[in-house]
Order: structure tokens, then C-alpha cells, then sequence
């Protein structure tokens, strides 16, 4: 803001111009980069949300009875319910279907180690445009410090793995509601999305790689049972 004294009308308009012809085409250069990177979706949609004047809320939500809901406390435990019923109960063993116990199972002596040069390989691959979970962790600092911390994080993953408990940081969710189609009063218009420690699933897909290879080798999947598994 101009102010008598300080300078000149006509230098503070020309400071005023230089600025926003900068300004510009620091705009122009990004939407340029922009449209050239159409793979970076993320980042496309992510500029796009930025430019929006306004932003879509959840908006009230009818409840079972068909009456809108006004109250926060009442939302949270009628979203909660909802999204809860979308789960199916663990299935239990199947009498039909036996195991080799000696042969198809790990004895916990033969539990693999996680190494820190697997740690470090997925913590570089880490894609930093994601959203951190609770614990505060987000990819783009894990994915720079990757040499400094893998070893506290393998010896971390391990721990977890053979003692069978998970931090409790890694336990917890942040759900956002993103809508879909529909009426926005109908909660099952809404898709629910959780933002989870980065650490965390790290450590899933790594416990993940070591059962896939697990499950090939000692053929613990049977003939029949091949939907999802590579190479069938």
C-alpha cells in the first residue's frame, strides 16, 4: 500500500506493474508445466481445488428415519455407523481345508529379518505428494531422510513382526468423506477415504512382500484357490 512520503506515486505504480507482470507469468509458467506433466494427475487436480472460490462440505445428512441431521455429535456417530456395516466379519477356518503345519507354516524362529536396505528402498520410492496420517510422519521428509532413519524403522518393523503389537499411532485413522454422485443428503452417496501413518503401511507392504513369497514357495494356495495370485 502506497504512502505519502515513502515514495513517489508514479515509482510505487511502476513497482505495482513489475510485480504483477511477475506474477503472471510465474502463473503462466506453472499451468504451462502443468498441462506438459499430464501424468502427475495428482498434481493437475490438486491445482485445480486450489483455484476453487468455494469448497464442498458434507452437507446435512438424512438419517435412518429419513429426518435431516443437525447435530455434530449425531453426524459423527451416524457416519461412524454407516461406514462400520460396509464391514464383513472375519470368516472363520474352513473345516474342508487342512494345512501342513510342518511344512506350510513358519515357526517363529524362521520369521524373516527386515533389513534396512529394504526399508531404504521403499521409503525412496515413497510418493510425496500423499497425505500424512496422525502420527505427523509425511513422505516427503521420510523419503529425504531415508539413510538416516532406515535402521530405527527396520529395527521398529521387526519388533512389530515378531511380537505380533503395532504402535499405536499406526492404529489410528483420519477418514475424510469424499462425495461421489447422488443427493448429498444420502450418506451412501459418500465414500469414506483414511489417511494412515505412512510408517505404518510401509511396513504392511514389506510384511506383505515377505508373505506373497512365503505363499508361492511352500504352495500354501491350492489349485483352486488361485484368484488374485500372480501368475495363474
Amino acid at each position: 500500500m502506497w504512502k505519502k512520503g515513502l515514495a513517489t506515486w508514479e515509482e510505487y505504480r511502476n513497482i505495482v506493474r513489475v510485480y504483477r507482470d511477475a506474477t503472471r507469468k510465474a502463473k503462466a509458467h506453472l499451468e504451462l508445466n502443468l498441462a506438459r506433466d499430464v501424468k502427475d494427475n495428482k498434481g493437475f487436480f490438486k491445482y485445480l481445488s486450489s483455484r476453487r472460490k468455494t469448497r464442498e462440505n458434507v452437507s446435512l445428512l438424512l438419517n435412518e428415519v429419513g429426518a435431516l441431521v443437525t447435530e455434530d455429535t449425531e453426524e459423527v456417530e451416524l457416519l461412524n455407523a454407516t461406514f462400520d456395516s460396509v464391514f464383513t466379519a472375519k470368516a472363520g477356518p474352513q473345516e474342508s481345508q487342512t494345512l501342513e503345519v510342518g511344512e506350510k507354516v513358519w515357526r517363529k524362529e524362521d520369521v524373516p529379518l527386515v533389513e534396512e536396505d529394504q526399508v531404504r528402498e521403499h521409503l525412496g520410492k515413497l510418493d510425496i505428494h500423499k497425505s500424512m496420517g496422525l502420527d505427523g510422519m509425511h513422505p516427503r521428509a521420510l523419503r529425504e531422510l531415508a539413510d538416516v532413519i532406515a535402521k530405527l524403522l527396520s529395527i521398529i518393523f521387526e519388533r512389530s513382526w515378531r511380537t505380533g503389537e503395532v504402535p499405536e499411532d499406526w492404529r489410528k485413522a483420519s477418514v475424510t468423506l469424499v462425495f461421489k454422485k447422488g443427493k448429498k443428503e444420502d450418506l451412501g452417496n459418500y465414500r469414506p477415504v483414511s489417511l494412515i501413518s505412512i510408517p505404518g503401511k510401509v511396513m504392511e507392504q514389506l510384511i506383505l512382500g515377505v508373505i506373497n513369497k512365503h505363499v508361492e514357495e511352500k504352495e500354501v494356495i491350492g489349485s483352486g484357490q488361485h484368484r488374485f495370485t500372480r501368475g495363474k
